[in-house]
Order: structure tokens, then C-alpha cells, then sequence
């Protein structure tokens, strides 16, 4: 916590500029709030396929006029070299989060998840050297270990991959690795476990986990739950994601840069535990959650088991110290979940 502390005094004392892509998403826009409020400049860049004006107006409630006058957003997509040329100008850090996530989308459509995620991030990249900003950090994804059965995940130990999202999300960190060698990047990949907090979509077929059943819990609806709820996640609250990615731009330490880290807690969760968190976080608000019942769906293809994650090296080469864990995260974001999932 020393060492995010002091990154965050640095900010407050120097603005720089920082590029956002996927700024309207669920993770981006968390990363525009903190940036905001710690005086930086930041532009944005996102296409708003997955990304939501509302995002954007949340923050700029939260942060206020003075601080809002420092954002600046392109709308635009990672696939044109344009538009990421553009974002690019005058930019000292790029945090690169756009993407389509969600592994059944990918087996759904995988041409559409290369075409974002290998040739964006690609095109975003090169964007990113040519304006020779100083460091590009970006949403790797704990996908990337794929079949290996060993708990906890360690970064340099991986097995086959298991999905077509879990494919171009190992690409990006061969072509993060190719440029530093061939070009001077400089990049960090952060591989995210199971993200979660204010903000994120609990609509459409690919929604995330918590938001989902939180808002099903709310509205006393179907909660389908895969398998037979011992499937365990290393789940993360969003503030730890940002710290990590604070962290992983302003690092001084040369050992650090140009490696991949993971970003959760190093715990597991059952989805049997998580669904019994929220019941009781809600329980008190809302009486019909006393009798509500998950109901449990066949295994869904493509999915892990069990994941969790050593976060031995970003402890070690930047300093990282999650401040929340699941039940903490959970308790924090509950008031964001009643105000905003009951539509």
C-alpha cells in the first residue's frame, strides 16, 4: 500500500497524459474516475459497442465540473489506425482496455473477437510506438492459462488455451514482447481474474457474473448458476485493477517493465459462496431473497474449474497490495448495485 500511496502523492503533484481506450466500459471508466481525481489529463477512446455513455456521465458526476475539464473523448475504434493516431497525440501513458471480452462470444463469433482483440490491440500498439509514449499497460486475462491444472497461476507456467478469446489474449502479450524487442516499448500485461465492482453491464447474454446475479437477486428472477456452484474464481474488486494499473505505468523499476503480471487476491471463491455473499448483503433490503434459489445449468463449454492467482510478482516488482478482497469489494459497490440494477 507504501508504494501505491506515494504513486498517488505523484500524481496529485504532476499531471501527465493519459490515454484511455475503452474509457466507456466498466474497468476504463473506473480508471478515468481515479485519474480525474488525481488532477491527471486524460483522453478517452471508445466506439460504445460495449462501452456506455451513462459510464461517462456517472463520472463526470462524481469527479465534478473542475475536474471534468480534463477529459477529453474521441469516439472512435481500435481497428482504424486513425482514430488510434489520434488518441495517441501528446499521450505519456496508454491504458489499453478495449476489447470484446467474454469467452462464449468468441466461440460464437471468433473472427469478431480477432478482429478486436488481435488487430486492435495490434493497430493500437503501433499507434502507441509511432506518438513513442512511455509506456503502454494493458488487459491481459487470466484466460491465458488456459488447460494448465496448477493452482495458483503462476505468470510463466501456462498450458493450451481453451477458447478463441483466450487465443488473441495470449497474442497480445507475443506482440507486447515482439515490439519491446524490436522497438523499445515499453509494456506491462496485466492478467485480470474475475474483475468485478460499480459499473459493470449485468445485461445482455455475455454479462459479468456479480451484476447479473445481483440484479436478479434484486428483481427475485432466475439465477442460473453453471455447474454445481464448486466452480471457484480468484475474484477481484475494480479498485485493485486500478492500483495495479497505476502501478504497473509509473514503475521505476527496470526489472519491472516488459513482463505480465497477474491482478487478483490469490483466494478462491465457489460460485456457491458468492451467491451466498450476496444474499446476505442484500437480505436486509429486499425479504424476498430469504426464500430465492439459484438454479443450476449444465457446465458451460469452455469454462476452467478452478482458478487462482500468485500475485507473488507484482507484489515483488511493483508493489502491489490489494485493498479489497471479495467480501470487502462486495460491501463497497452493494450501494451502486440497489441505485442502479433494479430498472
Amino acid at each position: 500500500m507504501a508504494t501505491y500511496q506515494a504513486i498517488q502523492e505523484q500524481l496529485q503533484n504532476h499531471q501527465s497524459t493519459w490515454l484511455i481506450t475503452g474509457v466507456a466500459g466498466f474497468i476504463g471508466s473506473n480508471l478515468l474516475e481515479t485519474l480525474l481525481k488525481l488532477n491527471q489529463k486524460v483522453i478517452g477512446l471508445d466506439n460504445f459497442v460495449t462501452g456506455h455513455q451513462h459510464n461517462l456521465d456517472q463520472v463526470k458526476e462524481l469527479v465534478g465540473p473542475s475536474a471534468w475539464s480534463n477529459f477529453r473523448f474521441i469516439q472512435g475504434d481500435i481497428r482504424h489506425l486513425a482514430d488510434c493516431q489520434l488518441a495517441c497525440t501528446g499521450v505519456d501513458y496508454v491504458l489499453h482496455h478495449a476489447a470484446l471480452g467474454s469467452v462464449p462470444r468468441s466461440i460464437e463469433d471468433p473472427l469478431l473477437a480477432n478482429e478486436n482483440n488481435v488487430t486492435g490491440f495490434l493497430t493500437m500498439l503501433t499507434a502507441s510506438r509511432d506518438a513513442k509514449v512511455k509506456r503502454f499497460v494493458y488487459a491481459a486475462s487470466s484466460s491465458t492459462y488456459g488447460d494448465h491444472p496448477d493452482l495458483p497461476k503462476i505468470e510463466d507456467v501456462i498450458g493450451k488455451p481453451l477458447s478463441p478469446y483466450a487465443v488473441t489474449k495470449y497474442v497480445n502479450e507475443l506482440y507486447a514482447d515482439v515490439y519491446a524487442r524490436c522497438y523499445g516499448v515499453e509494456s506491462i500485461g496485466l492478467r485480470y481474474f474475475n474483475v468485478f465492482g460499480p459499473r459493470q453491464d449485468p445485461n445482455g447474454a455475455y454479462a459479468a457474473v456479480i451484476p447479473q446475479w445481483i440484479a436478479a437477486l434484486i428483481k427475485n428472477s432466475t439465477l442460473s448458476i453453471n455447474g454445481d456452484g464448486e466452480t471457484t474464481r480468484d475474484f477481484c474488486y475494480v479498485d485493485n485493477v486500478v492500483q495495479a494499473n497505476l502501478l504497473a505505468a509509473l514503475s521505476q523499476n527496470p526489472e519491472a517493465v516488459n513482463q505480465i503480471y497477474n491482478v487478483a487476491l490469490n483466494d478462491t471463491t465457489s460460485l456457491n459462496q458468492l451467491y451466498k455473499m450476496m444474499q446476505q448483503l442484500l437480505m436486509s433490503s429486499f425479504a424476498h431473497i430469504q426464500t430465492h434459489q439459484p438454479k443450476y445449468e449444465p457446465f458451460r463449454v469452455g469454462d476452467i474449474r478452478h482458478s487462482q492467482a500468485d500475485i507473488n510478482k507484482a507484489k515483488n516488482l511493483l508493489g502491489y497490495a490489494p485493498t479489497h478482497s471479495v467480501d470487502a469489494g462486495l460491501r463497497e459497490a452493494m450501494d451502486w448495485y440497489k441505485a442502479n440494477l433494479q430498472a
